[in-house]
């Protein structure tokens, strides 16, 4: 069955992010969907996959992390306004992909992703 998972590790802090508000976003030109919005759990992951089944349709998608919420949160943040406040990641579904795992490393003032397994 075809997936989308993501997980968010604050690196800030050897940590997994928790709580952090994640939006999926269906992209087509210059029109933006909003398909769902999730929190992660307390080992930095969603409860259930981010899209699942049928909902994984080839093309566009962004994911939105809130992870500006999180620090500011944690006090961890020492910038007002924060550097980071939300960070989209937009990548695409291709055809025939079974699993798609984008995973977010983030610090207050610096991310970075990838498409993991």
């Amino acid at each position: 069955m075809a997936s989308l998972t993501t997980h968010i590790l604050d690196t800030a802090n050897g940590i997994p992010a928790a709580g952090v508000t994640i939006e999926i976003i269906k992209v087509s030109g210059d029109k933006r969907v909003t398909l769902r919005t999730l929190k992660t759990n307390d080992d930095g992951r969603t409860d259930s996959p981010v899209l699942a089944g049928d909902q994984c349709i080839p093309g566009v998608y962004e994911l939105v992390f809130h992870i500006g919420d999180y620090f500011r949160n944690r006090d961890t943040n020492a910038d007002a306004p924060p550097f980071l406040d939300t960070v989209p990641v937009r990548f695409t579904m291709a055809p025939d992909e079974d699993h798609y795992h984008v995973p977010l490393l983030a610090s207050p003032w610096s991310y970075s992703t990838y498409r993991g397994s």
